[in-house]
């Protein structure tokens, strides 16, 4: 009697807990900046530049040396192993990844609205 009432309560929460996460994935969905954002760990693109301590990307353009040189510098001097952070070691990296999503992204549109300029040009090979 005990064990199923155990179980009858795990089972009531897990279901509790499948339904939120639901409901959270659906509004996710409709909102367009929170399917890139839950791409990187949760993060916003002001947040990750804040953590790395760079400029937020202006027209999909960031100084990439720049950026990878914080990184670096940050994810070595929280290593672990150095008596450093495994946490804020994983909020960089996911900072890092954050800001490539929103560079890549930009280029990908970019690209997009260049072929849509330019129109569809089919390569003709001629045979001689």
């Amino acid at each position: 009697m005990t064990g199923a009432r155990v179980f009858g309560r795990a089972f009531a929460e897990a279901y509790r807990q499948a339904s939120a996460s639901q409901k959270y994935a659906a509004a996710a969905a409709r909102d367009p900046n929170s399917r890139t954002t839950l791409q990187a760990a949760g993060l916003k693109l002001d947040e990750a530049c804040k953590i790395l301590n760079v400029s937020p990307p202006k027209g999909g353009q960031i100084d990439m040396e720049n950026m990878m040189g914080r990184f670096k510098k940050l994810f070595d001097l929280n290593d672990p192993g150095k008596g450093g952070s495994f946490y804020l070691q994983s909020k960089i990296l996911r900072a890092r990844e954050r800001i490539e999503l929103e560079v890549r992204s930009a280029k990908d549109t970019a690209t997009r609205e260049q072929e849509l300029k330019e129109g569809w040009k089919p390569k003709v090979y001629k045979d001689r």
